[in-house]
C-alpha cells in the first residue's frame, strides 16, 4: 500500500477481543463542503457534495486515554479479576446522513452492519462510551435504548438530555457547567465589558445558554449587542453561507462570547475573511476542544481569545503508556498506522501499511513536540478515564451480584446481558487512581473550578495556553473572578486592555442618563446639578452632600464647611464695632456736656430730663449691636432682639414725649387752660414708662412662648456653615418692629405738625428729621434683610441700629452742641428774651 493509500484510507472500526467488550465512539474526521472529491473518500447527498478529511490526529489523544483506561483495568487484580476488556472502537463519521451507521455496526458486530441482527450468537458488547456533540449522542440513544444498552458520555454535561424520556439509558459522567454563566459576567464586569456580543448554536442548548448568560448579565449591569445563532451543521461552510459574520464585523461591541461544539469554530474559520481579528476579543467556553483542528485553523484567528476551561488533572501512567504505544504492540488498529505514520513519516513492519521508510528506534508518542500531541487543549480526557473505570466497576458489581443473579448467570452459560448493568451503573462509586471522586449521579454538580486560559498562536504549529486567572463559583462572594490582566497578551490590533461599551463611561461628578429605546448600557453623561456630586464613575443619580459639608468645583467630592459668623475678627465685624464704641463714645461726651450745662437755657428749655433719658438710650442702642457680633450662644440670642427692641422704644418714647412737650407748650400760652395744667405736671413724660412697658409685654410674652436659640445656617453660603440666632417666633419679632414702627409714624406725624412753631429753642424741626431719618433706615432695612442670609443679614441689622442711633443722635443733640461750643451769646437769658419758648420749671 502506497503512503496516500495509506492515509486516504478510511477504516470503520477497530476491534480488540475480550471476555466483555465497550464501544468506543470516537470522531477522528470532520467534513468539509466541496465539490469536488479529489481522490477522497466521498458521499453524495441529494443537497451537497462531502470530502472526509482526517484533518486533525490530535483527536487519537482520546482513544490512547480510551486504550490506556482499559489495559489498566486489564492489569489490576481488582477490578474484573479473571475477566478481560476488550473494545470495539468506531470512528464516527460527523454526518446527518450517516449519524447511526457505527451504532449498526457496534449493535450488529460485523461488516457491514445488518439492521437488526448480530453476527454474534452470544454478544460480549456491555456499554457504550462516546463524548461526541449531543445531536449525536441523542439519536444514537434513542436506537440504543431499544436494547436497554448503556450509553456513558464523557462529553460536556447537557442538561437537556436528562430531561428526555427516549435516552434514559443515557449517563453523562461530566460536571454541569450551570456556573459558566456567572463566571463569563464576572469576567465581563473585571474588564468593564458591558456591550457585547453573543454567539450560539441555533438549538435547544443555545437558547437555554441564552437564558442562563442573560440572566446573569442583566444582574450585573452588562447589555447584549448582538445574538447570531449559528445554525448546527459538521460541515464546513463556504464564507457565502455564513452570513452572520458582516452583522459581527458591524457590531460595535469589540467583545464577543462564543458558546457551542466545534461547528461554530469551524464556520468562524472564515473571520479572517472579514478581517475581524484585528478588533474583536473572543470569550470561548470549555465545550470547544481545540484538538480538532490543526493550528492552521486557529493561526491569526483566536490569537489572545479568553477561554474558560474546566481544566483535567493529569492521568497517573498515562505519559508512562504513550512510550509504550507503537503500531505493533496494537497491529489491529488501522488509525494508529496513520498517525505513526503521519507523526514520524515512517510505518513499521507487520502493519497495515507495511515498512514505509525507516522509523526510530527511541521514536515513541512521550516525545512529540510543537503540540503534536497536546492534551492541555483537549476536555473531557479526565472524564473517558472515569467513564471507562467507573463501567468496569459496574460490570464488576454486577459479577459478585447475589446467589440468584449467579444462578441464572450459570443457567445461561454465563451470559451477561447488557440492560441488567443499569442498576450499578447509577450506584458506581469510585475513587480513581488521580485521586477524584466519580459517580453518575443525577444531582450533577457544579464544576468546583474555572481555569482561564489565554490562547496563543504561533507559527510552526505552535499554540500556548497560558493560565491568566481562574473563577471559583463556591468563592467568597466578590471573589470567585481572580485575574492576572498583566500576563494577559491580547488579539491582533489591541496595544492595551480593549474597550467594549455601549457609551464611554461616565466620570465622577456626572450621572447617566438613559438613551431613549436603547439598553440601559447605552447613555448620555450630565453634570451633576448645583449642590449635588457623584463620587463613582457611571454613577445612575447624584446625592446631596452632608449639611455639614459642601461640593467642590469637579461635584465629585464633598468639602468640610468652614463655621463662620459675624466675627469681631471679620473686618465688616470690627467696622462695625469700631463704629458702634466710637458713636457710644460721642454718646457719653453729648451726655457729660448736657449734664455740664444742665442749667444754660438750651438744655433746660428742651426738657432737660427726657434729654438725658434719650442719650442714656442712645448710648444702650449702640451698646447692644455688639450683641449681634460674635459667637452667638443662648445669653446673646435672648439678650440682642429683647434689647434692642426695648432700648428703641425708650428712645423713640422719649422723641414722642419731646415732641408733644413742644406742641403743649405753644398751645398752652393761655393761662388757666387745661393743656397749660398737663404740660406742668409734666405729663408728656410717662409716654416714656408706658410705650416701654408694653414693649416689655410684648418682649415677655416673646420669651415665654418661642424664644430665641442659637441654630446654624447651612445653605445660606454654600462652603459655610453659620451659626445664627434663631428668632423662634418671627410673629414677635415684628411685633416689636412694628411697635417700634407705630411709635416713630405717630411721633414724624406730631413733630411734621409742629416744624413751623416760631421759637429760637424750638426743636420741632430737629425731631422732625430725626424721625424722618429713623423711619427712613428702617422703611430700607425690611426688604435689605429680606434679601440677605446668613451674617451679613446680621450686619444688616446692626448697621440699620447704628445708622438710625446716629440719626436720632445728630439730628436732636447735634444743633444743641452748636450752640453750646460755638454761639453761647444765644445760650443766655438775654437770648430768650421776646421769645416764646417755654422754660423748664
Amino acid at each position: 500500500m502506497s503512503l496516500k493509500d495509506c492515509l486516504d484510507y478510511m477504516q470503520p472500526s477497530v476491534y480488540r477481543d475480550g471476555d466483555l467488550v465497550l464501544g468506543g465512539f470516537f470522531p477522528l474526521y470532520t467534513l468539509k463542503h466541496n465539490s469536488e472529491a479529489q481522490g477522497k473518500f466521498f458521499v453524495t447527498s441529494p443537497r451537497q457534495n462531502v470530502t472526509y478529511n482526517l484533518l486533525n490526529f490530535q483527536n487519537y489523544a482520546y482513544v490512547l486515554i480510551f486504550l490506556f483506561a482499559i489495559e489498566e483495568i486489564n492489569r489490576s487484580p481488582l477490578i474484573l479479576p479473571n475477566v478481560s476488556l476488550g473494545f470495539r472502537r468506531y470512528n464516527v463519521i460527523p454526518s446527518v446522513f450517516r449519524t447511526l451507521e457505527s451504532v449498526l455496526g457496534w449493535l450488529s458486530e460485523g461488516e457491514p452492519p445488518i439492521p437488526n441482527y448480530t453476527c454474534h450468537t452470544h454478544t460480549k458488547n456491555m456499554a457504550v462510551i462516546a463524548g461526541i456533540p449531543s445531536e449525536f449522542l441523542e439519536q444514537a440513544g434513542a436506537l440504543l435504548e431499544l436494547y436497554g444498552t448503556p450509553q456513558i458520555s464523557y462529553g460536556t454535561f447537557d442538561p437537556l438530555l436528562t430531561t428526555k424520556d427516549q435516552v434514559s439509558s443515557l449517563y453523562q459522567i461530566s460536571l454541569n457547567h450551570s456556573c459558566l454563566a456567572a463566571g463569563l459576567a464576572s469576567l465581563l464586569i473585571h474588564f468593564g465589558w458591558t456591550w457585547v456580543g453573543i454567539l450560539v448554536p441555533d438549538d435547544t442548548k443555545g437558547e437555554q445558554f441564552i437564558w442562563d448568560l442573560r440572566k446573569e448579565m442583566t444582574m450585573k449591569g452588562v447589555c447584549v449587542a448582538l445574538i447570531e445563532k449559528v445554525p448546527v451543521t459538521n460541515i464546513i461552510n463556504t464564507p457565502r453561507d455564513v452570513t452572520y459574520l458582516p452583522r459581527v464585523m458591524k457590531s460595535s461591541a469589540n467583545a464577543f462570547i462564543i458558546y457551542g461544539e466545534i461547528s461554530i469554530l469551524v464556520t468562524m474559520r472564515f473571520i479572517d475573511d472579514y478581517n475581524l481579528i484585528t478588533h474583536k476579543i473572543w470569550i470561548i467556553t470549555s465545550q470547544w476542544d481545540f484538538s480538532f483542528l490543526p493550528a492552521a485553523y486557529l493561526w491569526d484567528i483566536f490569537h489572545g481569545t479568553l477561554f474558560f476551561s474546566h481544566q483535567d488533572s493529569e492521568i497517573p501512567g498515562f505519559k508512562h503508556f504513550l512510550r509504550t504505544v507503537t503500531p505493533s504492540k496494537y497491529p489491529e488498529d488501522f488509525f494508529l498506522t496513520q498517525y505513526w505514520l503521519y507523526l514520524f513519516d515512517c510505518s513499521l513492519a507487520g502493519t497495515v501499511c507495511g515498512e514505509i521508510s525507516v522509523c526510530l528506534p527511541n521514536a515513541s508518542l512521550d516525545s512529540l513536540t510543537e503540540g503534536k500531541l497536546d492534551t492541555t487543549l483537549m476536555k473531557s480526557t479526565n472524564d473517558l478515564y472515569n467513564a471507562v473505570h467507573l463501567v468496569a466497576h459496574a460490570l464488576h458489581d454486577m459479577i459478585l451480584m447475589g446467589e440468584e443473579t449467579r444462578d441464572q448467570m450459570e443457567a445461561e452459560h454465563h451470559v451477561l446481558l447488557p440492560w441488567q448493568l443499569h442498576p450499578f451503573l447509577k450506584n458506581a462509586e469510585l475513587e480513581n487512581s488521580a485521586g477524584e471522586h466519580v459517580s453518575l449521579n443525577e444531582n450533577r454538580n457544579c464544576v468546583s473550578r474555572y481555569e482561564i486560559l489565554n490562547f496563543l498562536n504561533f507559527p510552526g504549529a505552535l499554540r500556548l495556553p497560558m493560565k491568566v486567572g481562574e473563577f471559583i463559583p463556591q468563592g467568597p462572594h466578590g471573589q470567585g473572578l481572580m485575574i492576572q490582566e498583566e500576563l494577559i497578551e491580547w488579539a491582533f490590533g489591541f496595544t492595551e486592555t480593549p474597550h467594549s461599551v455601549c457609551s464611554n463611561s461616565c466620570d465622577a461628578g456626572f450621572m447617566k442618563i438613559p438613551q431613549k429605546w436603547k439598553p440601559s448600557c447605552c447613555f448620555d453623561c450630565i453634570a451633576c446639578p448645583e449642590g449635588e456630586i457623584s463620587n463613582q464613575t457611571d454613577s445612575d443619580t447624584c446625592m446631596e452632600c452632608p449639611q455639614s459639608q459642601y461640593p467642590n468645583m469637579e461635584r465629585n467630592r464633598c468639602l468640610p464647611k468652614m463655621v463662620t459668623f459675624l466675627a469681631y475678627e471679620d473686618p465688616l465685624g470690627m467696622a462695625l464695632a469700631c463704629t458702634a464704641l466710637g458713636f457710644s463714645v460721642i454718646t457719653a461726651g453729648v451726655l457729660w456736656v448736657f449734664v455740664k450745662h444742665r442749667d444754660s437755657p438750651i438744655v433746660k428749655a428742651n426738657n432737660r430730663a427726657l434729654s438725658y433719658v434719650l442719650l442714656l438710650s442712645l448710648l444702650h442702642c449702640f451698646l447692644c449691636s455688639l450683641l449681634f457680633i460674635g459667637r452667638p450662644n443662648t445669653a446673646t440670642c435672648l439678650l440682642r432682639q429683647i434689647t434692642f427692641g426695648v432700648v428703641f422704644t425708650v428712645a423713640i418714647s422719649a422723641v414722642l414725649a419731646k415732641t408733644i412737650t413742644v406742641i403743649l407748650a405753644f398751645k398752652a400760652l393761655t393761662p388757666g387752660r387745661t393743656l397749660r395744667r398737663l404740660l406742668l405736671s409734666g405729663a408728656p413724660n410717662a409716654v416714656v414708662p408706658i410705650c416701654s412697658f408694653i414693649q416689655l409685654i410684648i418682649c415677655g410674652a416673646w420669651l415665654g412662648t418661642s424664644p430665641p436659640f442659637v441654630d446654624i445656617d447651612t445653605h445660606s453660603e454654600p462652603r459655610s456653615i453659620i451659626i445664627v440666632c434663631n428668632k423662634g417666633s418671627t410673629t414677635a419679632f415684628y411685633c416689636v418692629l412694628g411697635f417700634l414702627g407705630f411709635l416713630a409714624l405717630g411721633t414724624f406725624f406730631l413733630a411734621y405738625q409742629a416744624r413751623n412753631l416760631p421759637d429760637t429753642f424750638n426743636e420741632a424741626k430737629f425731631l422732625t428729621f430725626s424721625m424722618l431719618g429713623f423711619c427712613s433706615v428702617w422703611v430700607t432695612f425690611l426688604p435689605v434683610y429680606h434679601s440677605t442670609q446668613g451674617k451679613v443679614m446680621v450686619a444688616v441689622e446692626v448697621f440699620s441700629i447704628l445708622a438710625s442711633s446716629v440719626g436720632l443722635l445728630g439730628c436732636i443733640f447735634a444743633p444743641k452742641c452748636y450752640v453750646i461750643f460755638l454761639h453761647l451769646g444765644r445760650n443766655t437769658s438775654k437770648g430768650l428774651r421776646n421769645k416764646t419758648c417755654f422754660e423748664e420749671k
